[in-house]
C-alpha cells in the first residue's frame, strides 16, 4: 500500500474520530431538547386510530428530518455571515419552548371543563366522520413538525456551537450524524411508546391468563397511560429548564449572577440546584410574561377584525 493513501486512511480515520467525538458531545449537550421532543412528540400522537399510530408517527418523523436538512445549511450560513444572529434565534427558540411550557400549563388548569364539554359532545350528538379523522390527523402531524421545527433548530445551533472551532467539514458531517441519530432515536423511541399497549395486548391474547407472559402483557397495558402522564410532565419542566438555560446561556448578565448565587452557597448543598432552579424559574417567568403578551395581542387583534 503506497504512503499516500495510508496517509489519507489515516485522515478519514481522524476526521471520523473527531465527528463521532463530537456528535457524542453534542448528544449530552441536546439531552434536555431531546426529553423534550421525546415527550411532546408522543404526545402528539394521542388520540389517532390504532391503526394509524405508526403512519403518523412515520409522516412527523419524515418532516423533522426534511426540517433538519433545512435549518442545516441556514444555520451554516447564518454562523459564517451572521453569527451574532445566532444568538438572537437562540432566545427566540428559548423563549418560544418557554411560552409553550406556560401554555400547557394554563390550559391544563383553565380549560379542562372545555374538554370534557367537547369529549361529552363527541359521545352523544356530534356524528364523527372520516373527514373530519383524516382533518384531526393532519392537523396533529402539522402541529407536530412544527413544534419539531423550534427544536430541531435549537438542537442544531446547540451543535454548531459545539463543533465551531473544528473545521467545516467535520462541521457539516457532525450535524449530519446527529440529525440522522436524533430523529431515528426519538421517533423510534416515540413509535415504541404509542405501541406498548398493542404489545401487552398481544401478549395477553397468545398466553394463557396465568402465565406470566399475560401478567407481563396486563402490565404493559396498565402502564402506558401513566407513561404518556409522565412524559408529558417531564416535557412541560423540561421546555422551562432548556428554554430558560437558552436563554441564560446567551445573556452575559444572566450568567453573572447565577454565579453569584452559587459563589454565596459555595460551602451548601444546594449550590448543585442552582443552575437547574435558575433555569426552570426564569424559563417560567419568560413563559407566562409571552404567553401574556400572546394574549392580549389576540384579544386586541380579535377586535380589531
Amino acid at each position: 500500500m503506497s504512503p499516500s493513501l495510508l496517509a489519507l486512511l489515516d485522515d478519514i480515520t481522524v476526521v471520523l474520530d473527531d465527528v463521532a467525538s463530537m456528535t457524542k458531545l453534542a448528544t449530552k449537550k441536546t439531552a434536555g431538547v431531546l426529553t423534550d421532543d421525546l415527550a411532546v412528540n408522543a404526545q402528539q400522537v394521542v388520540g389517532v386510530q390504532a391503526s394509524r399510530e405508526i403512519p403518523v408517527v412515520w409522516s412527523v418523523a419524515k418532516g423533522s428530518l426534511i426540517n433538519k436538512l433545512l435549518i442545516i445549511p441556514a444555520a451554516l450560513l447564518i454562523n459564517a455571515f451572521a453569527p451574532w444572529l445566532m444568538v438572537v434565534l437562540l432566545i427566540i427558540g428559548g423563549a418560544y419552548l418557554c411560552f409553550e411550557g406556560a401554555e400547557k400549563i394554563h390550559h391544563t388548569l383553565f380549560h379542562k371543563n372545555n374538554n370534557k364539554q367537547k369529549a361529552l359532545l363527541n359521545e352523544t350528538d356530534e356524528v364523527i366522520t372520516d373527514e373530519m379523522i383524516q382533518k384531526m390527523e393532519k392537523d396533529k402531524i402539522k402541529g407536530a413538525i412544527r413544534t419539531d421545527f423550534i427544536l430541531s433548530a435549537e438542537i442544531i445551533v446547540i451543535t454548531l456551537h459545539t463543533v465551531s472551532n473544528y473545521s467545516l467539514m467535520i462541521q457539516i458531517m457532525t450535524l449530519l450524524s446527529i440529525a440522522v441519530l436524533i430523529t431515528v432515536g426519538v421517533y423510534g423511541l416515540v413509535a415504541g411508546i404509542i405501541k406498548m399497549d398493542d404489545l401487552g395486548y398481544w401478549m395477553m391474547k397468545n398466553a394463557k391468563a396465568t402465565s406470566l407472559k399475560a401478567k407481563m402483557g396486563l402490565m404493559l397495558i396498565n402502564a402506558a397511560p401513566y407513561l404518556m402522564k409522565i412524559l408529558g410532565f417531564i416535557g412541560t419542566v423540561a421546555m422551562f429548564l432548556v428554554g430558560g438555560g437558552i436563554i441564560i446561556g446567551e445573556v452575559p448578565q444572566l450568567i453573572a449572577l447565577q454565579n453569584n448565587w452559587i459563589t454565596m452557597l459555595n460551602e451548601s448543598f444546594f449550590k448543585h440546584f442552582i443552575g437547574t432552579t435558575y433555569s426552570f424559574i426564569l424559563g417560567f417567568l419568560v413563559g407566562y410574561i409571552v404567553l401574556a403578551g400572546h394574549t392580549i395581542y389576540i384579544t386586541l387583534f380579535k377586535k380589531v377584525h
